[in-house]
């Protein structure tokens, strides 16, 4: 296994063009989720950092599938700081945050931590409430969360605002996506999702949308865009192993393709507006959701 120690992130200042006094910067925050481990989550947000990067975006991944670290481990990182040191009060955020492989940032998790997978609302909330204090604004947050149900899944979750779902061609993997759809939309008002079929190809992607349009339409009133499918080539098993983005180690790939042009996908959404474009809207949401859960408890 590659490990190279990680290269602390130096803040750098933005671009005169997207500096202007007095304005917040604009952020979009993105959940990557899916409803069971194992169907790529973690290599998908990866791979769309390092193409939007590529695109000139700013981007900053949170990998808060918390007490796994497989971003870490997808890109050969050994960082001194995590996000357990942050919520220790070891070190503050912009200590954290990592330079990755690819042009993109990375804010650590902490493997083998328990504690870490048992998180606070209250500790969750002052994870993100770090996030105000970072010296560089960024244009993407992706947000790796943990895989299936978990609070911290509907609480990243409920703060972002954009939801990118990661689908296998496959029984359980659809089962579970319909399910979790199921739970954001029922109990949290969670309705819109992008669908990615990962590990699929053209037409078997767009088989699978449409097996989860029929599902869905039957019981949940949800929103789904279908952003299309990437393939499982032997390049994207080869970068794996080399622990770097396929986008970087083989850009001419077909998988490395599907993620540029997801990439351009995702750059052109329209930007976020008001306070819900701001990464204190993320913080907000948090510190809102716990402060409910305090006055009813």
């Amino acid at each position: 296994m590659r490990v190279t120690e990680a290269r602390s992130w130096k803040p750098a200042p933005a671009p005169e063009a997207r500096s202007v006094p007095g304005v917040r910067h604009p952020v979009r925050v993105i959940a990557v989720t899916s409803g069971k481990g194992g169907v790529g989550k973690s290599t998908v947000a990866v791979n769309l950092a390092a193409a939007l990067a590529e695109l000139g975006q700013r981007v900053l991944v949170l990998d808060a599938d918390f007490g796994r670290a497989d971003v870490n481990v997808l890109l050969g990182l050994a960082p001194r700081w995590n996000v357990w040191n942050v919520i220790r009060g070891e070190c503050g955020l912009n200590d954290a945050v990592v330079e990755a492989p690819g042009g993109f940032a990375v804010v650590p998790a902490a493997a083998g931590v328990q504690a870490m997978a048992e998180l606070t609302a209250t500790e969750q909330a002052g994870l993100i409430r770090a996030f105000s204090t970072l010296s560089r604004p960024f244009d993407v947050l992706i947000v790796d969360t943990a895989s299936g149900i978990a609070a911290s899944v509907i609480n990243f979750a409920k703060a972002a605002q954009d939801l990118l779902m990661v689908v296998l061609d496959e029984p359980a993997s659809i089962a579970n996506a319909c399910t979790l759809m199921k739970l954001f939309s029922r109990g949290h008002y969670l309705c819109q999702f992008h669908i990615l079929a990962n590990m699929t190809h053209g037409a078997q992607g767009v088989a699978l949308y449409k097996k989860l349009l029929r599902l869905t339409d039957r019981s949940l009133d949800v929103s789904l865009d279908y952003l299309g499918a990437i393939p499982s080539d032997t390049f994207l098993r080869r970068s794996l192993q080399k622990q770097q983005s396929v986008v970087q180690a083989y850009p001419n790939s077909k998988s490395a393709r599907a993620y540029k042009e997801l990439a351009q996908k995702v750059a052109a959404w329209p930007l976020p507006q008001g306070a819900r474009g701001h990464l204190e809207f993320f913080v907000e949401r948090l510190i809102e959701r716990d402060e409910r859960r305090e006055v009813l408890a």
